[in-house]
This record gives structure tokens, sequence and C-alpha cells, in this order.
């Protein structure tokens, strides 16, 4: 049998490859094994009645020994038997003749080989030689299971023609009758022998078979196996999509792809829009639920643009497409924010005002650039995921190098904040804050500023986002903290600061720790500073930061919330955390130039005051605005009317010039 498994029972192995065991009845193991055996018989064939004929042709000069009168008509016989088989297989070979008739061919060519050389042979008149030479008659029954793998029924077949020939021959040819019982039973076990023989070696090429069929089995078993290790080592289990170690690689396919032959693709960062607070609602097998439809979604949606689509960690994904403008990315971005805005799941506790699942995206396309690496594009559609949440979520950037808040330029802000402090390029001003009825300036806010290091200035709306991407706003807001106690809480300057803190900062474990021994340190009391938190997008209830207010709070910090109206979470903070101060945003200020505005104004106030906490308003800069903020019984101001930023030299001087100080209580 051939030492390798046909394809026929490859293909019959291979249809079951997840059984454990390939199980088969006996006769369907004998039919499969007949099925095989057929092939091997086929291939062997050839080879065994070539080398047959020439053996039999070789014993040519035996018959010129032996038999010298008739030797003339026995190899003319051989010649003739030999080359006519010879000439009659290769006619059925090319024919496709089946193997059964190839084998009826071979065991012909023996039958008749042996009868073409036995006639004239008899023929010989030395008697004595040519009984001596009929024991050559036995080589034949061997060349049937020594040349040919013949079934066990058409062995037997052919050694019992052999056997009965000889019998008849050996009763007509002179001899004693000795000689015929013992050439009779020499026959008799030669073919005993040799069917036993050709028994056993079926039997044998049916246990390598057996074993063949368990070797195969075993070694689909261990495929699957390794295959199914190796998708799960690159599907991520919940979703079913890649993972981010399957993702990688293929992103690094498509990177080297365009680096040698300049296939351009894009790379989609995909965002689900307040998971968490998705999660905090209604539990993680919904949020997990979600992430599955969202997945599902995606992925049929990402089909039609030939794409790979994989989940990234927690509630991002990532799509990878080949496209060959970056128009064609930002239109597979916008298709992906309406196919999941269409699935239409319920997130009804939303603070944006909307009430199903979003999703913010971010795009980045491949562009010649100098020392460009693999993991520049992610992280310029990071950058554009940003972008997209900053912006109101629910929509889709793509990045753009032009844009200085997606730029490098961010980059090289990000760096410059690493040196900030240590190179002095950050600095704070001070916009006065006035008590409308008593007219006088109460408090300060603090405001941040930048300068590159040949002096440029860097907007805060600029440099602020990069500090509280990067992290970096941690140490700027601490170096904040402690330079308002130093330059003008310290030595009585104003009465209080307000100094504005990012959720980030309230977030990390250990800020109100930290702003006590600030206070500690410089010997300021806690109630002299006011903390001002924006309501915005990003300040989801996470119960850090109310664990963080109270914490604060119990220093003696007032807590203010800043730019109040322009966001979605103002009603809910109000609610949840008494603020000493809430400074209404500007543009209901600036609105007030129309009765809907002025109402909307008035409203506003109605809510504030009647929650019992102070207010603040904010852009007051014309006599106008503080009239009407005096009719309105605002408690606080700030705007260029009561006066612009300025450094804290100037509110030194002018408590100088006063020489009075503020009746302050100092910190333990």
């Amino acid at each position: 049998m051939n030492e390798h498994v046909s394809s026929a029972l490859a293909d019959t192995v291979d249809a079951e490859p997840y059984e454990p065991r390939y199980e088969l009845g006996a006769d369907e193991l004998r039919a499969l094994y007949r099925t095989e055996a057929r092939a091997t018989r086929r291939g062997e064939a050839r080879p065994g009645l070539w080398i047959a004929v020439a053996i039999y042709l070789l014993f040519s000069a035996t018959d010129l020994l032996l038999i010298p009168d008739v030797a003339a008509y026995t190899i003319t016989a051989r010649f003739a038997v030999g080359l006519s088989a010879l000439l009659i297989l290769e006619a059925q070979l090319r024919h496709g003749v089946g193997t059964e008739w190839l084998d009826v061919t071979c065991a012909g060519a023996i039958i008749f080989g042996y009868v073409g050389w036995l006639c004239p042979a008899i023929m010989g008149a030395d008697k004595e030689s040519v009984s001596y030479y009929m024991v050559f008659g036995t080589i034949f029954m061997m060349s049937a299971n020594l040349f040919f793998t013949f079934n066990f029924k058409l062995s037997i077949v052919t050694s019992t023609i052999i056997l009965c020939i000889l019998y008849i021959v050996n009763y007509f040819v002179p001899s004693t009758l000795i000689y015929k019982m013992v050439f009779g039973a020499f026959y008799v076990s030669c073919f005993t022998f040799t069917s036993y023989v050709n028994w056993k070696l079926n039997e044998e090429r049916y246990n390598v078979f057996l074993n063949a069929l368990e070797a195969k089995i075993q070694h689909n078993e261990a495929t699957e196996r390794g295959k199914a290790l190796l998708r799960l080592s690159r599907t991520d289990p919940l979703t079913g999509l890649e993972n981010r170690r399957a993702i990688d690689e293929k992103l690094r396919d498509y990177w080297n792809d365009w680096q040698k032959v300049g296939t351009s693709f894009g790379a989609i960062l995909i965002d689900v829009d307040f998971f968490k607070k998705f999660n905090d609602c209604y539990g993680h097998q919904e949020g997990d639920r979600c992430l599955i439809h969202v997945a599902n979604a995606l992925s049929d949606m990402i089909k039609q643009y030939n794409g790979s689509i994989g989940r990234y960690g927690g509630e991002e994904f990532i799509v990878l497409a080949r496209m060959e403008k970056k128009e064609q990315i930002l239109d597979i971005a916008e298709a992906i924010c309406s196919t999941v805005e269409n699935l239409a799941l319920t997130h009804e506790l939303r603070r944006d005002g909307v009430s199903i699942v979003t999703v913010s995206v971010g795009a980045a396309f491949t562009r010649t650039q100098t020392g460009a690496k693999l993991e520049k594009i992610i992280h310029e559609a990071d950058r554009a995921l940003y972008l997209a949440k900053a912006g109101g979520r629910n929509c889709a950037r793509l990045f753009d190098p032009t844009d200085p808040q997606s730029s490098d330029e961010s980059e090289n802000i990000a760096a410059l904040l690493k040196i900030a402090i240590g190179q002095n390029l950050v600095s704070l001003v001070y916009q006065p804050i006035q008590d409308v009825k008593s007219d006088r300036v109460e408090a300060v806010e603090a405001l941040m500023r930048l300068k590159m290091l040949d002096g440029t200035s860097v907007p805060p709306s600029l440099f602020i986002p990069v500090a509280e991407r990067t992290g970096a706003i941690l140490e700027l807001g601490r170096w904040a903290i402690r330079t308002v106690c130093a330059e003008l809480l310290a030595d009585d300057h104003v009465r209080v600061v307000s100094v504005n803190v990012s959720p980030i900062q309230l977030k990390t474990p250990g800020f109100a720790t930290s702003v006590a021994t600030i206070l500690g340190e410089t010997g300021v009391a806690g109630s002299r500073l006011a903390f001002e938190i924006t309501e915005g997008l990003e300040m989801e209830m996470h119960s850090d930061i109310l664990r963080c207010i109270s914490d604060l709070k119990l220093l003696g910090i007032k807590i203010w919330l800043d730019d109040f109206g322009t966001g979605f979470a103002g009603l809910s903070w109000l609610r949840l955390i008494d603020f000493d101060t809430v400074k209404i945003d500007r543009s209901f200020l600036h609105d007030c130039s129309s009765p809907s505005g002025k109402a909307m104004l008035q409203d506003i106030i109605t809510l504030v005051r009647n929650r019992g906490h102070k207010i603040l308003v904010e852009g007051v800069e014309t006599d106008e605005q503080m009239a009407l903020m005096r009719e309105f019984g605002i408690d606080k101001i700030q705007g260029f009317h009561v006066g612009r930023p300025a450094p804290a030299v100037s509110f030194q001087a002018k408590r100088a010039m006063r020489k009075r100080p503020f009746a302050v209580l100092k910190s333990a």
C-alpha cells in the first residue's frame, strides 16, 4: 500500500474535521480499503508486469541448457506471450480500463506464460530433464504474489489454474509413481504457502490502511486543534471580530504594501459614545449585547468596502480599508456613524439630548511624510477621534495635518508641556471678579498662559486639550495651585482665587491630598481657594469625582460650576453637588439684545437662585450689561468691564498701595 493516503481517503476523512474520532463500520472500512487498494494495484500493475516479463524472458537461458531440442519453441513462446501481455496492459492503461481488468490481464499473462512455456517444453526428447524442469512451474504461483498485489480471490483462481495444469501435465508425462506423488505434494505445498502469503499480505495491507487512516484522523484533529487555537488567539471572544493582535498583524501587512507598492489605505477608530454610562445604567450584560449588535452591524457594512474590522479594546473598534483617496475613507467613517445610529439602540440616560447609542469616529489616511512609522497612522486616527468626541460626538473626523488641533503641532505642544514648568514657559494671569452690590473685587480667576521657546504665545484653546489628552494637566494643575497660593494668597494680596480644575484631575487618586499638602506648606486657608469645574461633555458623574469634590469641600475649598448652560450635565450636577457659585456662560448675556434671549437668561438665573447658589455672570463688557446685572440681582460679575487678565504683580502693587491687610484666616 502507498505510504500516502489517497485523495479519496483524505476527502472522506476531511468530511468530518471536527469529530474527535472518525468512526466507520467494518463494511464501510472494507469498502474504503478496496477503493484505496484499487489505486495501489493500479500503480503496481505496470512495473510488476514489466519485471515479471523480464525475468520470464531471462529463463530462456535455462531452456537452452535443459531442453535444447525445443528451446527455439519455448523461447519464441516466451517472447510472444510476454510482449503481447505488455502491449495489452499498456493499451488498457492508456484507455483508462478499470483496475480489476488490469489485474485479470496480469493474471492471464502468468497463466498463458506458464502454458506457453510448458507446452513446447514437454515435447522435449529428454523426458528426465523435462520432469525436473517442470519444478519451475511453482515460480508462476509465486509471481502472482511477488510482482502483483492481487486480491485473495484472484490469487487463488490464478494459482488453482496453474496447479490444475501441473497435475494434468504430471499425469501425462512419463514418470515413476513416487515422482508423481512427491511432485504433486510439492505443488500442493507451494499452492498452500503462496495462498497463505497472499492472504497474509492482504491482511497486512489492510492493517497498514487502518494505521494510515488513524494517522490521518489524528493529523486532522491536531490540525483542527491548531487552527482552533489560532482562531481563538486572533478572535475577540465577545464580538467574534478579529482582536487587537490579529488587526495589528493585518495593519502591518497593509503598511508594508503601502511602503513597497504604494497601495494606500485608511485606518478608522470607532468609539461608542458614553459607553461607561450605558454599562452603569443598563448593566454589563446589556453592555456586551450592545457591543455585539454594533460589531455585527459594522461587520456587515464593512464588507461592501472590502475592509477589515476588529475590536481594538473596550468599546473601541478599528477598521482598515484600502482606498485611493482620503475622501473615500471619510465616506466610510460617516457611513459607520449612520449604521450605528440606524440601529436605534436605546440609551436614554445620556446627557447630550440624544437617546440612542451612537459612535464617534476618527479616520486617518496614508500620506507621504519623512520618517513615517507604522504607529503614525493609528496615532493620527486617534487624534481625529479625540476631535470627533470634543466636537459633540456622533460624528466623524478625518485627520487633517493642516489643522493645528490635530496636526503635528499638537505633538510639539505635548513636548513643550513636558518642559514648560522647568523652562518657565508657563505662567498665570488673573482676571478680577467683582461683587455687584459692593463694587469691590472679591476674587480673581487664575488663567494659564503658555509660550513657546521663541516667545510665541500658545492659545489655551490649543494647549489645554493637549494637556488633558497627554496627562500633563496633572502636573500643570498642581503647579497652578501652588503658584496661586505663593503669588497672591500667602501674602493676602486678594481674598479668593479661583482655579480651573479638569475632571481628569478630580478623577486622579490623591488629588485632594496633594491640594491639602500645598495649603499646609504655603499656610493658606482652603476657604480662600475656589475650584472651577467646567460643565461639558467630558464631565461625567464619576464616583471618584464626587468623592474628590467632597474631600475638597472638607478642606474649605469652594466649588464653582463654570460655563453653566453650555453643556448637558449642568442640571444633574446641580442636583448632586452643593456648588458655592454657578458661573453663567457669557453667551447668554450677549443674547440679551433680544427679548427671548433676555427671558432665557432670567429663567436660568431663577433656576440657579432657587437651588440656593450664588450667581456669577461672565462676559460683562458694557455699562448697559452692568446695569442689567444689577436689575437681575446678580451676585458677582466678570468681564472686561471689571478688568482684563493681568499678571500677579499688578494685584500685588494694588494691595501694597492700599496698605491694609484683608481679614483672612491662615490654615493651621
